[in-house]
């Protein structure tokens, strides 16, 4: 392992323990020992570029029922090429050398349940995206 993955390990957060055994898919063990932590560890920038992605579409965000927000966010993550790109560029980067060997053997589906991650983390952070929350 070089120092760049070291380092990079060394700094992620601990995610509750999810169970890992032999019984996992290894995109499930991906998700839990790589993803999760990742996840954790660029929550603020992932705020941020949600918020971002707001103001670029003129703020009609804040226009919308509670529900439609979390349409909003999913359709934003699921359908924007652009946005969802850039968020696997903020999650991508964070990963190890050997991780990301792992990664682009099985991209499709890893990258279908990272996005899955960040729509439910943006969802679940959804108060965060209140005008008032705008005030720092």
């Amino acid at each position: 392992m070089n120092d760049r993955s070291q380092y990079l390990l060394k700094f992620r957060p601990e995610v509750s323990p999810k169970v890992v055994n032999e019984s996992m898919s290894p995109s499930e063990r991906f998700q839990n020992q790589t993803l999760r932590p990742v996840l954790k560890f660029q929550n603020l920038i992932l705020i941020a570029a949600f918020r971002n992605y707001i103001t670029k579409h003129k703020n009609k965000f804040y226009e919308l029922s509670l529900e439609k927000r979390m349409e909003f966010i999913e359709n934003a993550v699921q359908r924007d090429i652009k946005f969802r790109n850039s968020l696997k560029g903020i999650i991508i980067g964070l990963f190890t050398e050997e991780e990301y060997q792992i990664y682009i053997q099985n991209s499709s589906a890893l990258n279908k349940r990272m996005m899955n991650l960040v729509i439910k983390r943006l969802q679940d952070q959804i108060q965060l995206f209140e005008v008032e929350a705008l005030i720092y």
